[in-house]
């Protein structure tokens, strides 16, 4: 048995390695298409159209591994409805939370003249183009690629979940550590390493948060709302609160 374990242990590791890359391949496979693609004409100030090609392609190629694997290993990435009930309460509770701190945030960030500093016009292009892709395309593509994936994977490579405390599990907790890594500015020549340690905290985080509700559920359609609609919130609020303040 311990053997098993042990092997098991190290089937996890591999698996957790191969998602570190897959979703590093992932993030250049998005960069190189959009950079093949004239988008100028739609978005002078580059602020929503190469993140949304971006992200659609990271989406497509995450779902046609999906298919290929939920066909070869016989994998469930809930893709369903699931529990209904504890699905719209957790959202409920989420979103009302966040409404409450996206605008006690920018509330104390407007008493303390740190409002956000744009790097384009807020118009209607502009605004319509960057809560559109937060609404439509940030929560899709990065809870199929750091949810759905990661954590189905990690449970079949580890044979069972593995409860941690309560209803956090191993595979939640790895699987926030590949969201928060991807919130990570790095590269190997000239080595750096760039990060915004409290953007590290927020997205382990909430990525545990949104592992928890994909579990619980067996559903990945109310983390995607959960975090389409936060998005939408904390940026929206930055918006009104620089128009209306600054």
């Amino acid at each position: 048995m311990k053997v098993l374990e042990r092997n098991r242990a190290l089937f996890g590791v591999i698996v957790f390695i191969i998602l570190l890359l897959a979703q590093i391949l992932l993030g250049k496979a998005g960069h190189l298409v959009a950079g093949l693609i004239p988008y100028q004409s739609i978005d002078p100030f580059d602020c929503f159209a190469e993140v949304s090609i971006h992200h659609v392609v990271e989406l497509l190629i995450a779902l046609a591994l999906i298919l290929v694997l939920s066909k070869l290993l016989n994998l469930d990435f809930y893709f369903r409805l699931g529990d209904k009930k504890k699905g719209i309460k957790y959202l409920c509770i989420f979103v009302a939370a966040f409404v409450v701190l996206s605008v006690a945030l920018h509330t104390f960030m407007t008493l303390n003249n740190q409002l956000p500093v744009y790097a384009f016009p807020l118009d209607r292009r502009n605004v319509i183009g960057t809560l559109g892709f937060q609404l439509l395309l940030s929560g899709p593509a990065e809870e199929v690629i750091y949810r759905a994936l990661p954590i189905t994977l990690l449970t079949y490579s580890f044979g069972k979940s593995i409860k941690i405390k309560g209803s956090v599990t191993l595979e939640v907790i790895l699987s926030s550590i590949l969201f928060a890594f991807a919130h990570v500015k790095w590269s190997l020549i000239p080595l750096a390493f760039e990060a915004d340690y409290f953007q590290l905290i927020y997205a382990f985080a909430i990525g545990t948060i949104q592992g928890m509700v994909y579990q619980k559920t067996k559903s990945i359609l109310y983390p995607i709302l959960m975090h389409s609609l936060s998005n939408v919130l904390m940026v929206g609020a930055g918006y009104v609160f620089t128009v209306l303040f600054s």
